[in-house]
């Protein structure tokens, strides 16, 4: 081979021109897309399946809104009772922002007591019916109320009739864990699934700080 056709290609050559134009058809065609969207609305948003990141993905939009100055909260309907990394740093550093409340007392598993698991899940409901009606309140995010949902500590048709008629225009509104109700994944605006493919649980390792919680 040459030098010449050894060294990369400049500015010039012709595949920097096919490149040139093949990006500015795609930016023209993605303009035009863009062109057509210029609705905006506060959306139900679900994260849900067996796989990890449901709640570090809301948490991750809760942070969003922080940084754009946009008053936020939590409500915990399972972990509540964990000392958690989202939850230190959201109280300690940006509770001016951001209300955080930890309903929950445990998996079920731990409390072992259905009738104290369904009392605490309804105490999380009510709080949260009062963050979303609070048109100040730009995004609510209610951690694992899919697992509440799913051993019927909570109405879930109740829930749907109030994100439905009641939650203000432009507020946001995330649900996560795992095993969404299809009825829930259907009303919502955004629904993305986590799916586990691997999981160092399954090896012996166990939850570890700044990973699991």
């Amino acid at each position: 081979m040459t030098a010449e056709s050894d060294s990369p290609a400049g500015p010039d050559s012709p595949d920097a021109d096919r490149h040139a134009a093949k990006m500015a058809k795609k930016k023209a065609a993605r303009d035009k897309i863009m062109a057509t969207k210029s609705g905006e609305k506060g959306l139900i948003i679900v994260h849900t399946g067996a796989g990890k990141g449901k709640s570090s993905s809301g948490f991750g939009m809760i942070l969003r809104c922080i940084a754009h100055g946009m008053p936020c909260a939590v409500v915990q309907f399972i972990k509540g009772a964990w000392d958690t990394g989202e939850r230190r740093l959201l109280t300690e550093h940006f509770g001016d922002l951001c209300q955080f409340h930890a309903m929950g007392e445990g998996f079920t598993w731990e409390t072992q007591d259905r009738d104290r698991d369904i009392a605490a899940a309804r105490a999380g409901w009510e709080k949260a019916k009062e963050l979303i009606r609070n048109p100040d309140i730009r995004m609510v995010l209610l951690d694992e109320i899919n697992i509440a949902l799913r051993y019927d500590y909570l109405d879930l048709a109740e829930v749907l009739d109030f994100l439905q008629r009641e939650k203000p225009l432009l507020t946001h509104v995330v649900l996560t864990g795992r095993n969404a109700a299809e009825v829930l994944i259907e009303a919502a605006d955004l629904v993305t699934e986590m799916t586990l493919i691997k999981h160092p649980f399954r090896s012996g390792i166990k939850g570890q700080p700044g990973v699991e919680f």
